[in-house]
């Protein structure tokens, strides 16, 4: 996704795409007359859990990456053609708000946080916001309410399929901001050793 585009203009043509693989995913999962393996069978709710269970490592992600950059680089872009690093933060942390708005069938908060914050405090403190905002998303889906149907880009998705793009898209940008820390020879959270592990005994 081009880096100057907003938020609905590559969903024209990555939404259906997406919507395919989901919906045939989704449906596979949810139809198959074998049980599930044990440690999905001792999930009371595994696809759903499973998706949040990814959006909590990208959280992490998102948050670190905004922690690692210096102050003075968020405002840093390679080419005056892409958005600075600090408004990549601030449309991930916008693009959140309008997923799982959708989710959770309430009007967009549209916050406007790209257009609005630019210092390393208030858009880390945007993404931390807009995450607990998508928390109630994500902690609020079941296996038999993420089947239900709901618009997005015009088309119809069920909510785990949102849900989905949600994650997606956050991490296509992660893909960004990892190019803009080589840049400026900062290891990324995802190349740190043992990042997202959980602590040894």
């Amino acid at each position: 996704m081009n880096l100057a585009t907003n938020a609905t203009k590559p969903m024209r043509t990555f939404l259906p795409i997406v919507l395919i693989v989901l919906l045939a995913s989704t449906a596979i999962a949810l139809a198959q007359d074998s049980p599930p393996p044990a440690g999905a069978a001792a999930q009371t709710n595994p696809l759903s859990g499973h998706s949040k269970m990814v959006y909590g490592y990208v959280k992490m992600i998102l948050l670190s990456s905004a922690e690692k950059m210096a102050e003075e680089n968020y405002s840093f872009k390679p080419t005056d053609t892409v958005r600075s690093y600090g408004q990549i933060l601030g449309h991930i942390a916008d693009s959140q708000y309008m997923f799982c708005s959708i989710v959770l069938g309430e009007k967009n908060p549209a916050p406007a946080i790209e257009k609005t914050k630019t210092t390393k405090a208030d858009l880390i403190a945007a993404i931390k916001d807009a995450c607990g905002y998508c928390d109630k998303a994500y902690n609020g889906l079941t296996d038999a309410s993420a089947t239900g149907i709901v618009q997005l880009g015009g088309r119809d998705m069920p909510k785990l399929g949102v849900l989905t793009v949600n994650t997606l898209h956050s991490m296509e940008h992660y893909g960004n901001l990892i190019t803009y820390m080589r840049m400026k020879n900062i290891v990324p959270p995802t190349s740190e050793p043992g990042f997202g592990q959980p602590p040894k005994n």
